[in-house]
């Protein structure tokens, strides 16, 4: 039996994981790639609700282009809850479209919204997390969003500056008033957020009632109120073509969260990376001796701080250093790795077929 009977999870999986070219592709990228076991990133986050919510109330937002490829990855999937956007605009419309979803179906409703993509260990305490947070979420009239305690001084991600301590969850959460989000940091500001301990990444992980996202929408984005009101019980697929690709293309952080009457953050304890680069890959999965990580028919001789994946091919390297080859069978990737944020700056230059 479901924990949270009035609960709706929806998963964001419509990414393009352009810095994982040429493994990652649009109609397959990050979250539908293998990259740390024998389960895509997609999968992987769909198990950590398991028998929290009703199975009937976890939904799948994507696009036409990956859903080939999506219901390979989770042939099991009830189609009706795979959520189809017939455009990208951002995370905003997706919080729109999520709330709309569960407030036709129970206006009482709590939503959570959450990235396919990131790698998440330590889900029980994941699931703890969440569980204090929806117990939350039914007693304040607040947005919640999961916090992550800086392990060293990103400029990659978005920050929130804790306010005051607000409690202490049943599961052991505790949760702080969100003063502000803050944009990605240049290097000396991320290492003063660091040193603070006032300060959590943005995980994009965001939970709401859909009464709460009305009346703030109402006030902040009146655009995504008007959609959440007049989303149909039926012929959902034609209000979407002729309504979604309307809505203001902006993220939820920019339309709704920065400017709520109150967010809170529950300051998490299990270990998060969004996995956004070749070189996080290396993080997880370790090197060898000469600080390679080889996945795949690697040959190498007097090389270090390599990273190579390849796909059919054998690779063999001598004398190099500091490189990230990504072989596949149309396609090969050479990168210094301190270059792999850049390598979707790649992809105007890059035949279609090859995107």
């Amino acid at each position: 039996m479901a924990l949270f009977n009035d609960t709706f999870i929806f998963i964001m999986a419509g990414g393009s994981g352009e810095r994982f070219w040429p493994l990652s592709r649009q109609r397959k990228p990050k979250h539908l790639l293998r990259l740390f076991s024998k389960k895509t990133l997609l999968e992987e986050t769909l198990a950590r609700f398991t028998d929290l919510i009703p199975p009937e109330n976890l939904f799948i937002l994507t696009n036409k282009i990956q859903l080939e490829e999506l219901r390979l990855a989770v042939p099991d999937f009830p189609e009706q809850q795979i959520v189809i956007e017939p455009a990208k605009r951002d995370t905003g419309p997706a919080t729109a479209l999520a709330t709309a979803i569960a407030y036709q179906r129970n206006p009482n409703a709590r939503i959570g919204l959450f990235p396919s993509d990131a790698l998440i260990q330590g889900v029980p305490t994941f699931r703890k997390h969440l569980q204090d947070s929806l117990e939350l979420l039914g007693q304040e009239e607040a947005f919640i969003t999961f916090a992550i305690p800086p392990r060293y001084a990103s400029t990659g991600f978005g920050y929130l500056e804790y306010g005051a301590s607000h409690s202490t969850g049943k599961e052991k959460t505790p949760f702080v008033e969100v003063s502000r989000f803050i944009e990605k940091p240049n290097p000396p500001m991320a290492k003063e957020y660091l040193e603070s301990g006032k300060h959590g990444w943005n995980a994009g992980i965001f939970l709401w009632k859909a009464e709460t996202y009305l009346q703030e929408s109402m006030r902040l984005v009146p655009e995504f109120a008007t959609f959440i009101r007049e989303y149909p019980s039926q012929n959902t697929e034609a209000y979407l073509e002729s309504r979604f690709v309307k809505l203001p293309k902006i993220s939820v952080d920019y339309a709704i969260m920065e400017k709520a009457r109150r967010v809170i953050a529950a300051k998490t304890a299990f270990d998060w990376d969004d996995v956004g680069s070749w070189t996080a890959v290396q993080d997880h999965l370790g090197s060898d001796s000469d600080k390679n990580l080889f996945l795949g028919k690697v040959y190498s001789i007097d090389s270090h701080s390599n990273i190579v994946h390849t796909s059919s091919r054998s690779v063999a390297l001598c004398g190099v250093d500091n490189l990230v080859i990504v072989e596949t069978p149309d396609a090969i990737l050479v990168c210094h790795r301190d270059k792999v944020q850049e390598i979707k700056k790649l992809h105007p230059q890059l035949p279609p077929d090859l995107i």
